[in-house]
């Protein structure tokens, strides 16, 4: 074996890792709404967790990939640290998944079926059908379809040719004399840990050992322990993930890394004292990526039957290591480990936007009210929610501004788009809170009062823009499109009726039933009524474009709305609701 053979090597490790990635990424495309859902409503018993964590990691090719997003979730508080133990011991076994794909390279036979199941035939067939609808069909399942294919004839080209690189090594002595130093058991897993520590992934870590085993100077008495040691190795990435977030999560990291090291342990104690009395004569047969692939499997699923019941001892074992404190972490939910999962992420921020806006409605009810009840403990409320709803402007902003740079698919990159629109014009509401109870203030201060009809006039704008409010965030926080088509026409109601309101002021001005002052004060308020439709007329609007294939919606959108009935009715409903020459109630 020459240089060119090690260049050919780290070639085909490359294109392996590669492969898998892309097909990690087009499958999260593909599953990323139901994988958000699925994730969301976590496993409730340590067995749905298992079962979750397998198919979940079966999936995406990659129990480091499913660990690290169980960290996030846990950091975020989306999920329990009782819930996820089931979930990692499940991601083991998931992981199993790609041993048996690649295992089917040593598949033997001169029958076309046979033929057709090695991925040397049916991967070119997999990358031409990629190909073609990654860049010729505009449909995102479709291209996402595309990449899985892709992702896939990669991973297997990539394996056969470390396959092939590593053959001439069948026939150098010294290569077979270094597998049988790692039948020292100890050496192979800690060999294998290493492997697998660097290259961040059990599953190239056991690529690589399947396609040594294609020189057959490997045994299967050499690759036990090798397979045992990356179990151990995998964990690395879920630790290194951990730095940083809570307790909890660094917890859930330790789970994983105890549940590897603990399960190694007890495998390794069994099965070498068993051989011990027994003498199993597979030991010196030849290893191959079947047989791989199968003490892979066996591994895990032993490892599980023997931990799973005991998974409260591997939670307390984490609380003894991190012991529990008061700590408090502000937007711990939004990790960016929740980035291996864009959907997921994208729910979570959904989630903190609504905590955000639910400030703002907060501090905007509590400045009005303090236009006819000043109070300053309730005026330092309304000064220390805005500063909240800045906090969570730019942690929000920030946190989707970095999702929006990865591989998203174009609905999670709409939906990005949204929030941040949406995310700004509830700031802004907030804002204008400060504006009406500066305003109060003002007003409490110089003993200001409005008059009787200037006070009617007022309640009735304040009840038009409470309504055009909560309509707002009503229709945010449950995505009602039915709900967002009706803020537009209520906004055009509130600007006729500052407009109008306006005029009547400058009448009383005129009049001298109004002073200069008080009419700044009365012009503020409405200004800042205005405006504060004015924003929820842009989150409906946002709603509304991100539905745009939606084909009512799309109607909606394209037509000149406001001459269309539906508007029209709609605006009449609200004028007589709230206009000029509505009905005060008080």
């Amino acid at each position: 074996m020459d240089i060119f053979s090690v260049f050919t090597l780290l070639g085909g490790l490359a294109m392996f890792l590669y492969g898998m990635s892309i097909m990690g990424d087009g499958l999260e495309k593909s599953a990323g709404g139901k994988l958000r859902g699925i994730l969301e409503t976590a496993a409730k018993t340590p067995v749905r967790g298992f079962l979750l964590g397998a198919a979940v990691t079966a999936v995406i090719q990659s129990s480091s990939a499913t660990t690290v997003m169980v960290v996030g979730f846990v950091n975020s508080g989306i999920m329990k640290l009782s819930q996820a133990v089931g979930i990692i011991m499940g991601a083991n076994v998931g992981t199993t998944a790609t041993a048996w794909i690649l295992s089917l390279t040593g598949i033997q036979g001169d029958s076309f079926f046979i033929k057709m199941l090695k991925p040397s035939s049916f991967s070119p067939v997999l990358a031409a059908v990629g190909i073609v609808l990654y860049m010729f069909l505009k449909d995102n399942r479709k291209k996402d379809l595309g990449m899985i294919f892709l992702g896939f004839a990669i991973l297997m080209f990539g394996m056969e040719t470390m396959s092939g690189a590593v053959e001439p090594l069948k026939d150098i002595p010294e290569f077979q004399q270094l597998f049988v130093r790692f039948e020292n058991p100890l050496l192979g897993v800690m060999v294998g840990a290493a492997v697998t520590a660097i290259i961040q992934s059990s599953s190239a870590s056991v690529g690589i050992l399947q396609a040594l085993s294609s020189t057959g100077a490997i045994s299967l008495g050499s690759a036990i322990p090798i397979i045992l040691g990356q179990n151990i190795g995998t964990c690395a990435t879920a630790m290194i993930s951990s730095v940083g977030t809570n307790k909890n999560a660094r917890r859930t990291a330790l789970v994983h890394l105890y549940f590897n090291v603990i399960g190694t342990l007890a495998f390794f104690l069994l099965f070498y004292a068993l051989n011990a009395v027994i003498h199993f004569s597979f030991v010196e047969s030849q290893a191959n990526a079947f047989s791989i692939a199968l003490v892979h499997t066996a591994f895990n699923l032993v490892a599980t039957c023997l931990m799973l019941p005991f998974n409260k001892v591997l939670e307390r074992l984490a609380y003894m290591s991190i012991p529990e404190d008061d700590e408090t972490e502000e937007f711990s939910m939004l990790d960016e480990r929740l980035f291996e999962a864009p959907s997921v992420a994208i729910g979570r921020c959904h989630d903190v936007a609504a905590e955000m806006v639910n400030l703002s409605r907060a501090s905007l009810e509590r400045a009005i009210s303090l236009l006819e009840d000043y109070d300053s403990a309730a005026a330092q409320k309304v000064e220390e929610g805005e500063e909240r709803v800045d906090r969570y402007e730019d942690a929000l902003g920030t946190y989707l501004v970095k999702l929006s740079g990865r591989n998203i698919s174009h609905r999670d990159s709409m939906e990005i788009t949204e929030l941040l629109h949406n995310i700004g014009d509830f700031e802004r509401i907030s804002d204008h809170a400060m504006n009406i109870m500066e305003t109060a203030r003002e007003m409490h201060e110089k003993n200001a009062v409005f008059s009787e009809e200037a006070w009617q006039e007022l309640h009735r704008m304040k009840q038009a823009v409470c309504t055009i409010v909560e309509m707002a965030v009503e229709a945010f926080e449950n995505n009602d499109l039915k709900l967002a088509v009706q803020v537009e026409p209520l906004e055009d109601v509130v600007d006729d009726l500052k407009n109008s309101l306006r005029s009547r002021h400058i009448e009383r001005l005129k009049e001298n039933k109004c002073t200069i002052e008080l009419g700044f004060m009365f012009s503020d308020l409405l200004t800042n009524y205005e405006r504060i439709s004015d924003h929820c007329s842009n989150i409906a609007l946002s709603l509304l474009t991100s539905a745009a294939d939606n084909l009512a919606v799309h109607a909606y959108l394209s037509e000149d709305r406001k001459l269309a009935p539906e508007y029209q009715s709609r605006y009449k409903q609200f004028h007589k609701q709230f206009g000029i020459d509505a009905k005060t109630v008080k």
